[in-house]
């Protein structure tokens, strides 16, 4: 049975080797060496510099605003789907049915939609109304990351609210408690794995994009992932990419360090 295991663990290995391991390695190399191979730490400490820290700080106050909103939006919504007894399974189904698309094309529809001749101005100017500008905006980015990071957020929260005992709610309303009390004293407690999980899943894509603030932002948005894509692409400069990413790195495995401590038995899985 232990060679059985150990023959299907192969493959697994085999990718994790290929394209995690060694490229994470190599970023460590990169970003802890200058272009003659010699050992430094300027390439991560270049995140102090104006243009740098000023990327950083904005995606991490974009990327928290786009959290609140999609937990916002999502519990309620996850919610009422933990509630329904029937036809659950569709209706997530049809929630989930746009992450099937490529990540750049939805990025791209939504880019027609807000830009100043797009189809949402066309409609406002047809029924007489004032035509919206957000495109190229930090509104538009926010729009873009909700509308792509949003299931991450509401499948946590689902997973989580669905393995609450019905028998505990009941309960504390048959102790007198009533539907607030309920939510604030056993709803709520009992989600927060699937809400620390959810933010999570949004918070660590959202700080590290640089496709929607590209497209949505016209690229006069910088955030730093488009710092970190531009030193890999234009400048060549794959050091001070590297290290940009090991600081992006540590803002991930603090991420995880934090699910891993309130999520303990990992209900707050998307699965």
């Amino acid at each position: 049975m232990k060679n059985k295991i150990r023959l299907l663990t192969g493959p697994y290995l085999a990718w994790a080797l290929a394209f995690i391991i060694i490229p994470l390695c190599m970023i460590l190399y990169y970003g802890l060496t200058d272009r003659t191979g010699s050992f430094t730490l300027d390439n991560i400490m270049s995140i102090a510099t104006d243009e740098h820290s000023k990327a950083l700080i904005l995606s991490v106050i974009l990327g928290a605003i786009s959290t609140v909103i999609c937990l916002i939006l999502g519990y309620p919504l996850a919610a009422i789907l933990a509630h329904m007894k029937s036809r659950t399974g569709m209706i997530l189904f049809i929630f989930i049915l746009p992450m099937w698309m490529n990540f750049l094309l939805r990025t791209l529809a939504w880019q027609t939609l807000l830009e100043k001749t797009g189809v949402i101005n066309t409609f406002l100017k047809m029924f007489g109304f004032n035509t919206i500008n957000i495109i190229n905006t930090y509104k538009a980015i926010i729009l873009g990351m909700v509308y792509n990071f949003l299931p991450f957020m509401v499948l946590p929260l689902y997973n989580s609210l669905t393995k609450i005992d019905e028998n505990v709610v009941n309960a504390a309303r048959d102790l007198g408690a009533n539907k607030i009390q309920t939510f604030l004293k056993i709803t709520l407690p009992l989600s927060v794995p699937g809400i620390i999980s959810g933010i999570t899943m949004v918070f660590v894509p959202a700080l590290t994009t640089f496709v929607i603030s590209t497209i949505l932002g016209g690229s006069k948005i910088l955030l730093i992932g488009n710092v970190i894509e531009q030193q890999f692409t234009q400048s060549g400069n794959w050091q001070l990419g590297s290290g940009l990413s090991i600081v992006l790195m540590a803002f991930i495995v603090i991420n995880m360090v934090v699910t891993a401590i309130f999520d303990k038995n990992g209900e707050g899985s998307m699965l």
